[in-house]
């Protein structure tokens, strides 16, 4: 065992530190050994490093305090800051969002006076188009001046669309009502956009939607316009050949004895200036249009052979030259006998050469008579129209055999119906 402790370097022996302990009589010895000795070492290196780290701890506690207290300092300064900066934030939007619903209530309060207006227009438009549509305006005509204007039919609810463009808007539609947007394009709306914006597009369509609206109306109620003025004039021209005063023209005021204060006119929008124009054209339209129905333009025997014209003839029964002031139409005997427009009866009975003979009067000096009738079914004072039956056709009076005989007079004087029966072929296609 000596030897297995022993160690020999060159030769020589270590030589073994031994720690001696004495206690009273009792003694003890103990072997230090290496790895004791690199044990107590290392417990007083931790030892003194641990002292050390407690006397800097101790030394710089202060400090390591005063840079934490400082650094919390500053977070809670960079926090207080950010949430200053969101309450600026969320002030901003709120105001936004104020201005944004105060913008979409006033641009809502403008779009429901148009609104307005264009229902106020509607009600007035309404009933001119009614009119129109009931004189033959709009409709496929086969006048020239009316083969190309577009119908009226369908056309009430196109020119009054706009609560429906307002809705369709308003409930985020892509296109307005009534209003063709081909160039727009999906890149045209922002990908992300505000409710202002959002307000800003929609009322900018709904607003060039009913300025399309009334665009439409406007032109509409001028074609109208035109149409009526066209017609009138037209009928009025017919009228005029006959030198029948036209009723527009003994409307217009005498300026011999009118007068005072002046005062300015009231204020009134082109639409309303249009409507009104629209008025008067389909007013004289209408005045002149009853003028013409109420006077002989139609033909009293469509269809029937003419026997004997206008103008001078050789008389019958005394077989000399003689004026023939009428027209002889080829009737079967019984066969029923009406007036060529409608009038008032101002002679029934007979009437020597005519026989039984029925004279209506048709205003303006126009006045129609009906001869040779086997029997009369008018009398005098009687209003008669076209679809009345004033007698029977024969053969009574001067007559060789069963026929009508029937005349136009203007203010007395005998007139040849021809013409009238040729300026009520012009006229057709200007009645409705």
């Amino acid at each position: 065992m000596t030897h297995a402790q022993q160690s020999r370097v060159f030769g020589q022996r270590k030589q073994e530190h031994i720690l001696i302990l004495a206690s009273g009589d009792r003694v003890r010895h103990l072997t230090v050994r290496p790895w004791m000795a690199a044990l107590a070492f290392c417990f007083v290196g931790v030892f003194s490093i641990g002292y050390l780290l407690a006397t800097s701890y101790l030394v710089l506690r202060d400090d390591l305090i005063g840079a934490t207290m400082a650094r919390q300092a500053r977070m809670q300064h960079d926090y207080e800051d950010r949430i200053a900066a969101l309450r600026a934030q969320v002030d901003r939007v709120t105001s936004r969002q104020l201005l944004d619903q105060q913008v979409v209530e006033d641009k809502v309060d403008k779009l429901m006076e148009q609104q307005l207006a264009l229902t106020s227009r509607h009600g007035k438009l309404g009933s001119l188009l009614d009119r129109a549509e009931n004189s033959g305006l709009g409709g496929k005509e086969t006048t020239p001046l009316q083969s190309y204007a577009p119908e009226v039919k369908n056309k009430r609810a196109s020119l009054s669309g706009a609560v429906q463009a307002i809705e369709n808007q308003l409930a985020g539609a892509d296109e307005p009502a009534d209003v063709t947007t081909d160039n727009a394009s999906p890149t045209d709306i922002p990908a992300h956009e505000t409710v202002g914006d959002r307000a800003d597009r929609v009322f900018s369509k709904v607003t060039l939607s009913l300025k399309d609206i009334e665009q439409k109306q406007r032109n509409r109620i001028a074609q109208l316009t035109s149409d009526a003025g066209g017609t009138a004039d037209a009928i009025s021209k017919v009228l005029t050949r006959f030198r029948i005063s036209v009723p527009a023209e003994r409307a217009k005021q005498d300026d011999s004895a009118v007068g005072g204060p002046y005062v300015e006119p009231e204020s009134a929008d082109d639409f309303e200036s249009s409507l009104t124009q629209l008025d008067d054209a389909l007013t004289r339209l209408e005045t002149v249009r009853n003028t013409a129905e109420s006077l002989p333009f139609q033909n009293p025997a469509v269809g029937k052979e003419i026997t004997s014209s206008f103008g001078n003839r050789r008389d019958p029964f005394l077989g000399r030259l003689a004026l023939h002031s009428g027209i002889d139409f080829r009737f079967t005997p019984g066969e029923k006998v009406r007036p060529t427009a409608p009038g008032k009866v101002i002679a029934a009975g007979w009437t020597g050469g005519y026989g039984n003979m029925v004279e209506v009067d048709h205003g303006n000096g126009i006045s129609t008579r009906y001869g040779h009738m086997s029997e009369i079914l008018a009398k005098i004072g009687d209003k008669v129209d076209r679809d009345d039956v004033i007698g029977l056709a024969g053969s009574t009076g001067r007559s060789t055999g069963t026929h009508l005989h029937y005349e136009v007079r203007q203010n007395g004087r005998a007139i040849d119906p021809i013409y009238f029966m040729n300026a009520g072929l012009k006229l057709a296609s200007y009645m409705k």
